[in-house]
């Protein structure tokens, strides 16, 4: 008896294991929405492109490119002071946002004074980059293509999806680490 069990187990334990068999995917993916997606965002810049240099071209402000994707010009520029925030600076400033065609969205007023310890806090990009450029006391105009702004999701409030936006800056007061 002892003998058919041992036989049972035996067989049952090497007819349970086989190799195991590669899964097959369920559908094959072509690309093409991939390719799509990269079609529209270039078309999108594309146009986002051509309204910011008809902007500028319009504007009597000399704009200039930052290596950062963005534009920028002076409105108050310092010579007295030639220091500008590094990582953890406590900096204080005012900032307004308006779209190309000049309409606020967000004044200065409605967004009362900004405090922003230097890459250590949440913030755009373009403003987060824009601000490493400034010194105290400077008024800065910049010009964020939407990727360097709130991108698709806008701001969920007022910044709708895909927006470019001029950012008018005050540096108030620049505090170091």
């Amino acid at each position: 008896m002892k003998h058919w069990l041992l036989f049972i187990f035996t067989f049952l334990l090497f007819s349970s294991c086989k190799p195991s068999e590669a899964r097959r995917p369920v559908s094959n993916n072509s690309g093409s929405f991939i390719d799509a997606s990269i079609e529209r965002n270039k078309q999108l810049n594309n146009r986002e492109y051509t309204q910011i240099e008809a902007f500028i071209t319009d504007s009597d402000k000399p704009f200039q490119s930052s290596e950062y994707g963005f534009w920028y010009a002076y409105n108050t520029k310092t010579t007295t002071n030639t220091q500008t925030p590094k990582f953890g600076d406590l900096v204080q400033y005012t900032y307004a946002l308006k779209t190309l065609e000049g309409q606020v969205i967000y004044n200065d007023t409605e967004l009362e004074t900004q405090t922003y310890y230097i890459d250590q806090q949440e913030l755009f990009s373009g403003l987060r980059e824009g601000l490493k450029l400034m010194k105290e006391g400077e008024s800065v105009t910049f010009i964020f293509p939407s990727q360097k702004a709130y991108g698709y999701y806008g701001d969920l409030n007022k910044i709708g999806s895909n927006i470019p936006l001029i950012c008018d800056v005050s540096l108030l007061k620049l505090t170091n680490n």
